[in-house]
């Protein structure tokens, strides 16, 4: 297809409305306000720690010594993603906006050639093939997948082409290069086992033994293997059992996996954001009730993919919602990889489905609708946009703290400062703060947040929180059978990680073991709230800092030696 000047026209429209939504990052640099939850109290500061520890392309067993007395390297995961080498590249912030910019130019180009040579016969209405691909571009991804979603579209597009006939070298490359940019377990291991699904099917059906498509599979998966080899050895060479083994995720009754289900289903889930409740859903399921209805529709390459589509959507929320049925926990406790993989996340192609089911509704309104259809799909397309421009960040998290705010960097170099002593001498803690500030500033922390790390640490670390959590269930709960935030938990704090300057909260009744605290190395306690019986628990305050550029008020305490 020719690209006129009403379509030059209206992909310049469509990189003017992902510029403008990315314009605060850029603008507004470390003072932008961007996602806490897995992404500031996590992620980002994790590259930071790696690249820092001289570790970035350690081998297998080597650790970083800067979190919990030394963490495994592999949870850090591979050396070979081009988000690392941005971070090694450019200070945090400008990395994370670069990467951003990245992944919604993809994410859009993406969807619009899989329209274009794909799912709409004809290239489809202007509109709907610009504009579908622009709301994508739009949705709130979780930052550090990537192009593990977004990139789907992509990574179809080019399947189709190689499964129609053979593909050219554009195709081959895209298989090629996705995975240095997205996660196998974030994504591709649930997209390739559909391409691998989409291989059976035609071998069954056409009797077609498709080597392209195949040779295409095995090819982006193996690539995928090299890359994330350090994941396969963390699984087959493990040495010791790790915080993964007391995984405990399959406890839902039937009803709560049905509601769950249903809430999937209509509101999405917080790694795969898409925003689609209000507009997309009810235009993709009023135009597959008419799809199924209509012949005029069904004859139609649209009317015929909408109504599957919108219940393989539907199949794939059940199936992520009972994967956390009770029934199958046993089966987890007896084959460790069900327990350490987390086999729900085919929800991670929801995206794709529904973005994919929205175009092809828009499409058949537009070509079946008559005037009123078109209308409908300039209004659905202009609200969904208005929706997800209204959900950027910028907008969103205005009331939490910016990047500067957050990671409180003066803050923390005068804490440094009064200590006086090299951060690997000595281990600090956090309460009421998340570990990630004090790690991205240097510190060597006992507490984290990471994916996995050794079960006896774990244990002494339980230690010092025991009495905590022996007040508090839910806590318990939470630490137990999970333990991927390995924190100070205080149970007049329940899980809130984050209290500010302004909060007036303080600690009264901390039980915490100093003696396990101190044999871990721990020589100092930061703390965002006041702690009323400090003396009880062998801390001694030492000072408290504040800062304009800071989000918070620390409290310096001291484990007084015995």
């Amino acid at each position: 297809m020719r690209t006129g000047s009403r379509e030059r026209s209206g992909l310049a429209a469509a990189a003017f409305l992902i510029a403008l939504y990315l314009a605060p990052l850029y603008v507004l640099g470390q003072d932008a306000h961007v996602r806490i939850h897995d992404n500031l109290d996590s992620n980002i500061a994790w590259y930071r720690v790696l690249l820092r520890s001289g570790e970035w392309f350690g081998p297998h067993d080597a650790v970083v010594p800067q979190i919990a007395n030394g963490l495994p390297r592999n949870a850090y995961g591979t050396e070979f993603s081009l988000l690392i080498a941005l971070h090694a590249a450019f200070p945090p912030m400008l990395a994370y906006a670069v990467s951003q910019t990245l992944v919604r130019a993809f994410a859009f180009l993406g969807m619009y050639w899989l329209l274009r040579d794909h799912l709409l016969p004809g290239g489809g209405p202007r509109l709907v093939r610009i504009g579908v691909p622009l709301t994508f571009a739009l949705t709130p991804f979780w930052p550090s997948g990537m192009l593990s979603t977004l990139g789907q579209p992509l990574a179809l597009w080019a399947f189709l082409h190689i499964r129609r006939g053979g593909g050219r070298l554009k195709h081959w490359a895209a298989i090629v290069l996705l995975p240095l940019y997205s996660s196998f377990v974030l994504g591709f291991f649930f997209f390739l086992a559909a391409m691998s699904g989409l291989w059976a099917w035609d071998a069954l059906t056409k009797r077609r033994w498709n080597a392209p498509l195949l040779g295409a599979v095995a090819l982006m998966t193996a690539i995928y293997l090299a890359i994330e080899y350090r994941l396969l050895l963390s699984l087959v060479l493990a040495e010791a059992p790790t915080s993964r083994s007391e995984f405990v995720s399959s406890r839902l009754s039937t009803w709560r996996c049905v509601r769950l289900a249903f809430k999937n289903f209509t509101l999405g889930h917080n790694h795969v954001h898409t925003l689609h409740t209000a507009v997309v859903l009810p235009v993709t399921f009023v135009g597959a009730l008419l799809a199924a209805g209509r012949r005029s529709w069904r004859d139609r390459l649209e009317g015929r993919l909408l109504p599957p589509l919108l219940l393989l959507s539907a199949a794939l929320s059940t199936w992520y919602a009972f994967w956390f049925h009770e029934a199958w926990q046993p089966w987890k406790e007896r084959f460790d990889l069900l327990n350490t993989f987390n086999f729900a996340r085919f929800h991670f192609l929801r995206p794709l489905v529904i973005y994919a089911a929205f175009a092809l509704a828009c499409s058949l309104f537009w070509r079946k609708g008559g005037k009123r259809g078109r209308a409908l799909v300039y209004a659905a397309i202009a609200a969904q946009t208005a929706v997800l421009l209204a959900a950027n960040d910028e907008i969103v998290y205005r009331d939490e703290p910016s990047f500067r705010e957050f990671y409180a960097e003066a803050q923390f170099r005068d804490i440094a400062a009064h200590i006086g002593r090299p951060f690997e001498d000595y281990r600090v803690a956090s309460i009421g703060l998340h570990p990630a500030v004090a790690q991205f500033n240097g510190f060597y922390t006992l507490d984290t947040y990471n994916n996995f790390y050794p079960l006896a640490y774990k244990h002494a670390f339980r230690e010092i929180i025991a009495k905590e959590l022996a007040k508090n269930k839910k806590l318990r709960t939470y630490f137990d059978t999970w333990g991927g935030r390995c924190y100070v938990f205080v149970d007049e704090l329940g899980k809130k990680y984050d209290f500010r300057k302004t909060s007036k909260k303080k600690v009264r009744r901390l039980e915490l073991d100093a003696a396990a605290f101190r044999r871990l190395g721990g020589r100092y306690i930061l703390s965002a709230v006041p702690i009323a019986n400090a003396e009880a628990n062998g801390l001694r305050l030492l000072r408290i800092f504040d800062h304009p550029e800071s989000a918070w008020r620390i409290h310096l305490y001291e484990a007084i030696p015995d």
